[in-house]
Formats: structure tokens, C-alpha cells, sequence
């Protein structure tokens, strides 16, 4: 008995209707995808920016709070920013995720002037919040 090799590989190998996707197939699952896709990238880049938002007022709320620890333990408030990072109130500068940067930042000078020169900051970023309260009035 002696056994044709063609026909054992015919056997073993599908018709041609059945070899892989066809065109529509295709199309169909790519209009699924790229409608899936039209739904989520808004809301990421909506979630991208609130979550920028929240790190601003964290890292304002706690530069504010350093500079009046700062100033009950001196009497003084520091200089700027680099005085905070020096004597140990902060780890490191901290940055304004708005604008990704350290340097953007405005800092506002108390009443008193003999008392030092950083009484306050808010963001350099131009723009607003999602509530529609400008970068600069934080």
C-alpha cells in the first residue's frame, strides 16, 4: 500500500473558503474598534487634565502650608522657594503640572516686606479649570 503524499496533505488542509478573514470581516471589526476608541479618548484626556487640576491645588495647598509652618517656627516668611528646599521644609521644589515646570510659579511678597518675601503662590498657567477659575487665582 503505498500511500500518495498529495492526498495526505489535502486532507489536512482547509478549503479555500475557510483560509482566513474576509474583507468585510475585517472592515466590521476595525469600525467597532475605531468606535470604541471615538468614546474613550475624550473622556482619558478629560480625566488627564482634571487629574493635573488636583495635583495643582494639592501641591499649592501644601507649599501655603509649609510657608506658615516656616513662618511660626522663624517669625519670618523665606525668601522664595529655594529657602523652603534648603532648611529642610521641602524635599524639593515642587512643580507646577500645568505648565511641567518648577520655575512658572508666582510668588507673592507679604504686606510687610521686612518679614520676607514669599507670603503666597499661584500657578504661571494660563488657562482655567474645569469650574472655569483661572490657573492664577488658585
Amino acid at each position: 500500500m503505498v500511500i500518495n503524499m498529495r492526498q495526505t496533505f489535502r486532507r489536512n488542509v482547509r478549503p479555500d473558503s475557510e483560509l482566513g478573514f474576509t474583507l468585510i470581516e475585517l472592515l466590521v471589526v476595525l469600525s467597532i474598534v475605531a468606535l470604541l476608541l471615538s468614546i474613550s479618548v475624550p473622556k482619558y484626556f478629560h480625566s488627564l487634565d482634571y487629574s493635573k487640576e488636583v495635583i495643582l491645588k494639592e501641591n499649592l495647598r501644601v507649599v501655603r502650608k509649609t510657608i506658615d509652618q516656616y513662618y511660626a517656627d522663624t517669625g519670618h516668611y523665606p525668601d522664595d522657594l529655594d529657602e523652603l528646599v534648603s532648611k529642610k521644609y521641602l524635599r524639593a521644589l515642587p512643580f507646577d503640572p500645568i505648565t511641567s515646570s518648577a520655575a512658572t510659579w508666582i510668588l507673592i511678597a507679604p504686606e510687610d516686606v521686612k518679614s520676607g518675601k514669599l507670603f503666597d503662590l499661584h500657578s504661571g498657567a494660563s488657562g482655567a479649570t474645569h469650574d472655569g477659575v483661572a490657573f492664577g487665582q488658585l
